[in-house]
């Protein structure tokens, strides 16, 4: 099941080991998909490149400015000149910041806007031409609960409303590209388990738990492996899907 032999799979934000990225890059590496990783953060790639390969897996470092246009263009190049094709777009990288309305800046706005959609929108263009051109293309997008329940614990209504872009943004794309063997979805994590999780304090830790039915936060192979599902061909009828993975803190 999940097979990705022969595939090559970019994930954005996939350096950083605080986040869900570098778990999503081993997860399709050992699904046999070849990984792009794709980061501003050098060593960050160094460091997953290198658990890929010590892991029997191939894998590609590729230093990327999410939101220039430029950075964007030559890492897609790159990869289609060492692969010769592009199968599988993880848009993963992403920022937040918990402020309220009211302290919120313009600037504030459009960084984490640039980030979380616009530098998804540069991405998602870029592969388009690569995968019309071989009639096949998984993309899947990181949105987040707080786009679908107004907020969390982390980020604030910047946060919340690029995530919710994100899901407008899949099912349009999804309804596009429908007939070049694209498939467009999101996935939508809760609270996972991750750095910045364990470095929230006590108390504010146990009121999110207390929201959460299984009471418990999510795991990164939990996203991980939801994704790997989406990218792989048992799920060539789903398209246009947005997945909530989040122990149930919010049921549609």
């Amino acid at each position: 099941m999940f097979e990705l032999k022969d595939r090559v799979a970019i994930v954005t934000g996939s350096g950083s080991p605080k986040g869900i990225g570098r778990t999503i890059a081993l997860t399709l590496a050992k699904q046999g998909a070849s990984i792009v990783v794709a980061d501003l953060n050098l060593e960050g790639i160094e460091g997953t490149v290198k658990a890929i390969e010590e892991a029997g897996g191939n894998a590609l470092g590729v230093e990327l400015n999410v939101t220039d246009k430029d950075s964007v263009d030559a890492m897609v190049e790159k990869v289609v000149e060492t692969y010769g094709r592009i199968d599988i777009l993880v848009n993963n990288a992403g920022i937040s910041q918990k402020v309220t309305v009211a302290d919120m800046t313009v600037e504030d706005m459009a960084r984490v806007f640039n980030v979380n959609m616009y530098g998804l929108f540069l991405c998602t263009q870029a592969v388009l031409e690569p995968m019309k051109k071989q009639q096949f293309g998984r993309i899947i997008n990181l949105s987040s609960v707080s786009a679908k329940r107004g907020g969390g614990v982390f980020g604030g209504a910047h946060y919340s409303a690029s995530k919710a872009a994100v899901l407008g943004f899949s099912k349009n794309l999804a309804r596009e590209v429908a007939l070049d063997g694209i498939t467009v979805n999101s996935v939508a994590p809760g609270l996972i388990n991750t750095e910045i999780w364990k470095a929230l304090p006590e108390e504010d830790a146990k009121k999110v738990i207390d929201g959460i039915p299984m009471g418990r936060p999510g795991e990164t192979d939990e996203i991980a492996s939801t994704i790997a599902f989406l990218a792989s061909t048992e799920a060539s009828y789903i398209t246009g899907e947005e997945i909530d993975i989040n122990g149930g803190s919010h049921m549609d």
